[in-house]
């Protein structure tokens, strides 16, 4: 198959055997009708325990030029899924979609539409999301958290149908809880990132298998981005800004304190207030201290890369 004008659609699956031949079918049916590009699509079984892995190899040997399929051992999770899928894939553009049918493939072209009007990444947005209240209502509240937090303005980024160039994968690695904050990994390596309205529907087939701990495990993968993005290079900026807040808390405290204490008031050793002021005034040097040492480690890579950098010649 040549890889010229490729589509990888990479699929993690847990517990899907009622939907995965019905995916093929209706992906393979949608790329008939798109000029211009083959395609290839990876299965990938998350640890399932029902049928799912049988299904995939009846496709596979069934369709060996179009399918191919990968099976974990056990359930290592969504990121870890879609990048075995990111490594494996060949094509010049990648799809990702959920193997659970509520993604349209029907949406397939105007992805790609999408795509060719200059961008790196398409992701798609579940505008009448066909879920309980129970995970609609917390997703929102999630969506607007990491839109303000990070800048970018995404109105969903849990939705797992999305369009990428392969020189965006191949720039950035998922783990953990991060399949949902790609779109940031790829705007701070400066990818032109697109949303498009989608259809959803209703899960025709098995049960959803995330619950309320992925957006508590969401919230901390949030601020691992930050750290690794906004502030990799920057680190004072971060513990700084951080220690910056707890003095102004304990100096204010303090200086509080202090006026009580030229104005004749009662002891003020019993006080709450001042272990809060002097706690926090420690707690302020700790952090300021600790974002100069992050700096001076950042410095010293740096003069190493520019060591390396500076030979514009060499006789040996």
């Amino acid at each position: 198959m040549p890889s010229l004008n490729l589509i990888s659609f990479v699929i993690p699956a847990m517990n899907e055997e009622d939907s995965i031949e019905e995916l093929y079918s209706r992906i393979a049916m949608n790329m008939s009708n798109v000029e211009n590009f083959d395609f290839e699509v990876l299965f990938i079984d998350d640890g399932s325990d029902d049928a799912t892995w049988e299904k995939m190899k009846a496709l596979y040997h069934a369709n060996p030029s179009r399918v191919r399929a990968f099976r974990l051992r056990k359930n290592f999770g969504k990121s870890q899924a879609l990048n075995l899928g990111f490594s494996k894939c060949a094509g010049d553009l990648v799809f990702t979609m959920d193997a659970d049918l509520q993604d349209d493939p029907d949406e397939i072209p105007r992805f790609i539409a999408k795509l060719e009007q200059g961008y790196d990444l398409v992701s798609g947005w579940k505008e009448n999301r066909k879920d309980p209240k129970s995970k609609t209502l917390p997703s929102k509240l999630f969506n607007k958290v990491t839109s303000l937090v990070t800048g970018i303005e995404l109105n969903d980024f849990n939705c797992g149908f999305k369009l990428y160039r392969k020189t965006v994968i191949e720039s950035i690695e998922v783990y953990g809880e991060l399949h949902r904050y790609i779109p940031v990994l790829a705007h701070d390596y400066g990818f032109k990132i697109a949303e498009i309205g989608i259809t959803h529907h209703e899960r025709k087939h098995g049960v959803s298998k995330f619950g309320w701990e992925r957006y508590t495990r969401g919230l901390l993968d949030l601020l691992t981005v930050l750290v690794t993005t906004r502030y990799l290079k920057k680190p004072s900026h971060l513990f700084g800004g951080l220690g910056l807040l707890f003095g102004l808390l304990g100096f204010l405290s303090l200086s509080y304190l202090i006026l009580l204490w030229l104005f004749g008031s009662s002891g003020i050793g019993g006080r709450p207030l001042l272990l809060f002021g002097a706690l926090s005034t420690m707690v302020s040097v700790q952090l300021i201290s600790l974002g100069l040492l992050s700096e001076l480690i950042n410095k010293n890579q740096d003069f190493k890369s520019l060591s390396a950098a500076a030979i514009s010649e060499e006789l040996s």
